[in-house]
């Protein structure tokens, strides 16, 4: 979910970043989630943690005011319901890029999955279109495809590619009302060769919900809520390790400054038009297998 400037949808109005947070929230809350963390290494990170926190506070002289602030901030957060669009922007990226180093992959470089992932998308065949208004079809068509091998470049047949993104005006569907509720989300399933070719809009850059606390946050800093153009893709094969990452666009706007750090060099488009004005790339990906964590 973003927030947009101007819709010009009749039946969608501009979303809070208080309701977009508490969909986000909500979504993450149906699922609860463990980790097999011992109280020796939990221990251990609570002790660094509480150390760079006291470091932070020391080394800057933290006022009471200041203190307050942060408490009073931080409740906010919470009461919005941004603690994962939060975490996702400004922490996620670290915890990807170590969790691809821990597991040694040699395969497609990931990126963060943000908090607007659904599971269960609408099935779709190899060659095929998203689900899209006809609004969405008067904005640059993009034309995408690929194959999804292993990698020793064997094709893998019945590779899923889920693929979601922001429609023109930076709404994501379930999380943006008047939208609806598959838009511009699908699991592709490739052919026998592991092709895929998916046509879809061309994406635009877009302001993260900047209305509530993470936009408050941004703005104390002078930093700017601005992600640069992208499509989101989690890909997925037996016995093959997944690959959840972000796709970005060349010479697009915020590339060098994306606010969620997100952005590596190796998961840039430069698609080019075809003699139907559609903006055609081709991008393929690599799965490594699966290996004990």
């Amino acid at each position: 979910m973003t927030q947009s400037t101007a819709p010009n949808a009749t039946d969608a109005v501009d979303p809070t970043a208080h309701d977009s947070g508490n969909k986000a929230t909500d979504k993450f809350k149906s699922d609860r989630v463990t980790a097999d963390t011992s109280k020796e290494r939990a221990a251990a990170i609570y002790k660094d943690l509480l150390a760079a926190i006291a470091k932070v506070a020391h080394d800057h002289q933290v006022t009471y005011d200041e203190y307050r602030v942060l408490k009073q901030w931080m409740i906010d957060v919470g009461e919005y319901g941004e603690w994962p669009l939060w975490l996702d922007v400004f922490v996620e990226h670290e915890i990807e890029e170590i969790h691809y180093n821990r597991l040694d992959y040699s395969g497609t470089k990931g990126s963060i999955e943000g908090p607007y992932y659904v599971e269960n998308s609408p099935e779709l065949p190899a060659v095929c279109e998203m689900p899209m208004r006809d609004k969405d079809r008067e904005a640059t068509s993009l034309i995408f495809k690929g194959q999804v091998t292993d990698l020793d470049g064997k094709g893998l047949g019945g590779a899923r590619v889920e693929l979601w993104h922001a429609d023109e005006e930076g709404f994501y569907s379930q999380f943006a009302p008047g939208i609806p509720e598959w838009n511009l989300r699908g699991t592709i399933v490739t052919d026998e060769e592991g092709r895929y070719e998916i046509t879809t809009l061309q994406p635009a850059p877009y302001q993260i919900p900047a209305d509530g606390p993470t936009g408050w946050f941004i703005e104390s800093h002078g930093g700017h809520p601005w992600r640069p153009a992208h499509l989101h893709l989690r890909v997925t094969h037996p016995g093959h390790r997944p690959i959840t990452t972000q796709l970005y666009f060349q010479g697009g706007d915020w590339v060098d400054t994306d606010v969620a750090t997100a952005v590596k060099p190796e998961l840039i488009l430069d698609p080019k038009p075809d003699a139907e004005g559609n903006n055609v790339v081709e991008y393929g990906f690599a799965l490594d297998v699966s290996k004990e964590d």
